[in-house]
């Protein structure tokens, strides 16, 4: 990018957002903020419903507790960006154009594409048919409904990432009735320290939650899942936290994109085939010193910042800059009334300090609330958003030491 990015005088230069999650929504917010009363640039944000999804909260809505409703248009009130209601079909990289619903187009100049993961149910025969997901409020609403009139029975979590383990041991908490058993390839907590990780065992043997490890589920039947060489398990209710895809609009618009379907970018956030597009959360393949980032809300809120600064700096014919980001915790949550934060290296490792018991509940409630009191003060105080850790060493590239 260069100086020719810079807007032109007597023309709109129209900034697109694909998706109002996390990084979605801050990259919104963040340059609608220091846009301010600029005239020459238009911010506009699309997503398939006015309501904003907390998904760090779903597994407490799929137990039946009633959240706050949140909506994308009162989270941007004030900051000048356009909100479009509506699921986006198809993106034309040639013509710059984004089809909403099959029946109206979108022009941009530059896109932000945060179109962001989804349970992938098609990767196992009969997860689709058979299976509950996690993806979105009206789903785990569902899920509330079925696990309410269930009474007993048994309820498998099938995954035992972050995901299966927060939905396993809310389930077993709120419904004590049930039978609940949590399966995944590798045990739950695999990558924190072996103290933490006891610490999840024992609060998920405390809450009655049945674990397998070292089993791979290879189809969903009606009454039960069946596992590679081990049998299958009994199950009323199948919980489906087994991995997840992002949204093929990239891929088919001709997009680079790795392996998951994810947008590969340069080190500025920008799409390495169509510089005009930037990538954020779990829609982006972003590089660091250690490897390709994973997404989470952590690191997913900073590339929407760091996409929308990098934006303001190309329109003012500037160069952008590197994006580098460094984690520094995993919190979980095991019920309401118990939790675990594992404080990380920059590249995602353990470190020895953690937290647990009522202590990391009050950190982990923190931490799910955080974004939008982080908005509130973005639009205030723009640069308030652009504030976390570069991750030092762990994050270098050869491009950036």
């Amino acid at each position: 990018m260069s100086a020719q990015c810079a807007v032109k005088a007597g023309t709109t230069h129209r900034v697109v957002v694909l998706g109002a999650g996390y990084a979605g929504m801050s990259a919104a917010v963040q340059l609608a903020a220091r846009i301010g009363s600029r005239h020459d640039v238009r911010v506009i944000v699309v997503n398939g419903q006015e309501r904003f999804t907390e998904r760090l909260r779903l597994h407490m809505t799929a137990t039946g507790q009633q959240l706050a409703e949140l909506c994308v248009p009162g989270l941007l009130q004030g900051t000048g960006a356009v909100f479009e209601c509506g699921w986006v079909t198809s993106l034309d990289a040639q013509t710059r154009t984004v089809r909403i619903d099959d029946d109206r187009v979108l022009s941009y100049d530059t896109l932000v594409y945060g179109l962001g993961g989804v349970a992938d149910t098609a990767a196992v025969p009969g997860v689709a048919e058979h299976a509950h997901t996690l993806d979105g409020v009206q789903g785990a609403e569902v899920l509330a409904g079925r696990l309410a009139r269930l009474g007993s029975g048994t309820v498998v979590v099938a995954g035992s990432g972050l995901t299966g383990v927060e939905t396993a041991a809310e389930i077993a908490e709120r419904h004590p009735g049930l039978h609940v058993v949590l399966l995944g390839r590798t045990e739950p907590g695999a990558d924190l320290n072996p103290k933490t990780r006891a610490y999840v065992h024992a609060a998920l043997e405390r809450l009655g939650v049945r674990v397998r490890s070292g089993v791979e589920v290879v189809k969903v039947l009606p009454a039960a899942v069946e596992l590679a060489g081990a049998g299958s398990v009994a199950a009323d209710v199948v919980v489906w936290a087994g991995g997840t895809r992002v949204s093929p609009v990239a891929a088919a618009a001709g997009l680079i994109v790795d392996e998951r379907g994810r947008i590969v970018t340069d080190a500025a956030l920008r799409s390495v085939s169509h510089p005009q597009v930037y990538a954020v959360g779990d829609a982006a393949a972003i590089r660091q010193g250690y490897g390709i980032m994973h997404g989470t809300c952590q690191s997913g809120m900073p590339t929407g910042v760091h996409a929308a600064v990098s934006i303001l700096r190309s329109l003012r014919g500037r160069q952008p800059k590197p994006f580098r980001f460094g984690y520094y915790h995993t919190p979980i949550s095991l019920g309401r009334n118990d939790a675990v934060v594992q404080f990380t290296r920059p590249d995602g490792s353990p470190r020895r300090m953690r937290l647990t018991g009522r202590t990391a509940v009050r950190y982990k409630e923190t931490v799910t609330a955080s974004p939008w009191p982080t908005w509130g003060r973005m639009k205030k105080m723009p640069a308030a958003g652009a504030v976390w850790p570069r991750g030092g060493r762990f994050t270098r590239t050869g491009k950036t030491r």
